[in-house]
């Protein structure tokens, strides 16, 4: 691991360290002191460790090789949660370390998977610790995305950032960009919560968990935390916030008509959810609950997962559609992508069109910029649809042979590859996680990982140990 990768690394020790000493502070003033030690167990490893890898590993290279920037993510993705699992571990009685980091992963992911039948019996503290392990999550996969950016193409850097590749300045600007933004919107979803008179504690973890796309609530039942119309589309716009592009609003601030393509994407994406809307509000508000159906697509498209109980279930094919479309190339939802779909729709439109008419010439052009989209980047997209298919396909033969009921195991694992909560919505809302067997569990762990990285770096450690070339 080369210095650059250890600050990385280092960077998110020291900030889980941080919402332990939060932790500890607020057990401290609420004198809930039976898990107030578990978390000064977390800050101390998680300080050490920190410290260990970042001055003991002074290896200095100009550039970090593509292989090592994947291999730093999943090595994130796996040591963090274990770091996390620690307070569900020492904390709760007769709870196994395997169902411990299930719910970590589950939370750092942003999945929102939990093992916890009722929520009510966790303490307040642990539940603010289970909100916190989705925030910095969510975080982490910006961070994850900035350091991978060199695999992206063209089109997608460009919906936020005019450089093809970053130096080491370039990665402190937009990184400090991230936080300051990250953390605004959490803030901003706060406020809105507390308009509508919704408790504090359960406003903030909320905040904590629809930022980062995650699906843990502070309660067992949403419905009881938003009963009425206004409350709903609040919620609604809320979760649309992780749906659009990070730095949507920066970018609407700071207007620039010669980065006009830093707007593109999200573009394509409001024309998206407009379309969405309109088409519910006018074909499917048939029981005159159209807050309820509202608050489920935009649960649905930000990847979050959050439904009422009263959502229709005839729309829950729907539902998994929007699931899998996701939202914008950087932000906190999952999906396979809207831009690479409108992309590859455009190139096999395009293609049809140049055998009716083979005398004309097509572009494909997605974006508002006037540049085509190369034919490796279509490669790309394609490739990430097949790798989607075929990692839905495996996981739901897997949990099929568990003894899953097979459409049970088909949605589980859209859910899980997509990293959206089982609810209502989905027909899934009380799924029995914490009985399942040990190797059903590893399962869902790998793929809860595999769905947050982004599936073209599967193909690419694919093609690194299966190719020589």
């Amino acid at each position: 691991m080369t210095k650059n990768s250890s600050i990385y690394i280092s960077a998110f020790l020291f900030l889980i360290s941080i919402f332990s000493f939060f932790n500890i502070i607020y057990s401290n003033y609420f004198d809930i002191f039976f898990n107030i030690e578990n978390y000064i167990y977390t800050l101390i490893i998680s300080l050490i460790l920190g410290i260990l890898i970042l001055f003991f590993n002074r290896k200095k290279v100009k550039k970090i090789s593509l292989y090592e920037k994947i291999f730093t993510v999943l090595l994130g993705y796996i040591l963090f949660p274990l770091i996390i699992s620690i307070p569900y571990y020492f904390g709760i009685q007769n709870i196994t370390l395997l169902n411990s980091y299930f719910e970590a992963i589950s939370g750092f992911t942003s999945t929102g998977f939990t093992i916890f039948e009722n929520i009510k019996q966790l303490d307040e503290s642990l539940i603010l610790w289970r909100s916190t392990s989705q925030w910095i999550g969510g975080i982490y996969f910006l961070f994850s995305i900035l350091l991978l950016i060199d695999i992206f193409d063209k089109n997608l850097k460009q919906s936020f950032t005019e450089y093809l590749s970053f130096n080491n300045s370039e990665i402190f600007k937009q990184s400090f960009k991230i936080i300051i933004i990250y953390s605004s919107l959490t803030l901003l979803i706060f406020i809105l919560f507390k308009i509508i008179n919704l408790r504090t504690f359960d406003a903030f973890n909320l905040s904590l968990s629809i930022i980062s796309s995650g699906g843990f609530l502070p309660v067992n039942n949403i419905d009881y935390l938003f009963e009425s119309d206004l409350s709903k589309i609040f919620l609604s716009f809320s979760m649309v916030l992780s749906f659009f592009s990070l730095f949507l609003v920066y970018n609407l601030v700071f207007f620039n008509r010669k980065k006009l393509s830093f707007l593109s994407e999200d573009f394509n994406l409001l024309i998206y959810l407009i379309f969405l809307i309109f088409f519910s509000f006018v074909f499917l508000n048939t029981s005159k609950s159209f807050p309820t159906i509202l608050v489920a697509i935009t649960s649905s498209v930000s990847n979050i997962g959050f439904s009422f109980s009263d959502t229709p279930n005839n729309l829950t094919f729907i539902f998994f559609i929007m699931v899998i479309i996701g939202g914008s190339f950087f932000s906190t939802s999952s999906g396979i992508r809207v831009i690479k779909i409108l992309t590859l729709i455009k190139f096999s439109v395009n293609n049809l069109l140049s055998h009716t008419k083979p005398n004309q010439i097509y572009s494909n052009r997605v974006t508002l910029i006037n540049e085509n989209t190369n034919k490796s980047d279509i490669d790309k997209y394609f490739f990430s649809i097949i790798i989607f298919i075929i990692s839905l396909s495996l996981l739901t033969l897997l949990l099929t042979l568990s003894d899953i009921q097979f459409e049970n195991s088909f949605k589980l694992s859209i859910l899980t590859i997509m990293n959206t909560v089982n609810s209502t919505m989905f027909q899934l809302p009380n799924f029995d996680f914490y009985n399942l067997s040990f190797l059903t569990k590893i399962y869902l762990i790998i793929f809860m990982i595999i769905g947050r990285v982004e599936l073209l770096t599967i193909l690419i450690l694919f093609k690194k140990f299966l190719f020589k070339n």
